[in-house]
This record gives structure tokens, C-alpha cells and sequence, in this order.
């Protein structure tokens, strides 16, 4: 078991998956540095470990990316650990997981959409 990243109260397995901000092709999918640059979400694996259970990243909508950017909230990978107990809708960003006047990632809930109750 390895202790989940920005919660170190939780612990919980670790999966493989897809990265999704380079699509599984460990370069980085804009191009910025160069087309053989390797993918700053993966390491240029392609995989990433996430956590189990986990859902998927409201602020970047499972993709990974923020603009031509890696996402804020969930490191690129499109998913972020499930969040344990009842849950529901923001009340500062109404679930839309980012600040209306910044397009940040909200503070009340970390981007994630929801709060505990």
C-alpha cells in the first residue's frame, strides 16, 4: 500500500493507467519544447499510478489538461482519488470545479466539484 499524494491520512492502492494528458505516448501532446519532448504527467511512461478508488478530474473533465497546460488539480493524469462519504454539489462553484472570475481551480472545494457534507 502506498499513502495516496496531497493526503497523507489516506492510504490506498495504487492502479495503472493511461496517462491522459499525453494520451499513452509519453511525449508532451503540445509540442512545446519540442515534438520528442517527454510528457511531464508521466515521465514519458505513458502509465501513471493513481489511487483506488478514484473518479474522474472535474476541473480538467477527465482530459488531463487546462489549456495547453498540465491540470492544477489532478497532475495530468484525469482522475483524482474518490472522495470517501457523502459528498455534495460546491455551493462556491456550483460543481463546476474552478472560480467563475479566474476560470482557477475553486478553493472551497480543491476542483474537485464537491464537498463533503
Amino acid at each position: 500500500m502506498s499513502q495516496v499524494k496531497n493526503d497523507p491520512s489516506r492510504v490506498a492502492d495504487l492502479e495503472q493507467i493511461t496517462c491522459a494528458f499525453c494520451h499513452g505516448h509519453g511525449t508532451d501532446p503540445f509540442g512545446v519544447m519540442s515534438d520528442r519532448s517527454t510528457c511531464g504527467a508521466c515521465g514519458g511512461r505513458g502509465v501513471v499510478s493513481v489511487p483506488t478508488p478514484h473518479v474522474r478530474c472535474a476541473y480538467c473533465d477527465g482530459t488531463g489538461s487546462h489549456k495547453t497546460f498540465r491540470c492544477l488539480v489532478c497532475d495530468g493524469t484525469g482522475v483524482v482519488a474518490a472522495p470517501t462519504g457523502p459528498t455534495q454539489t460546491c455551493p462556491s462553484c456550483d460543481g463546476l470545479a474552478f472560480e467563475r472570475s479566474s476560470g482557477l481551480a475553486c478553493l472551497t472545494c480543491s476542483g474537485r466539484g464537491v464537498v463533503p457534507v
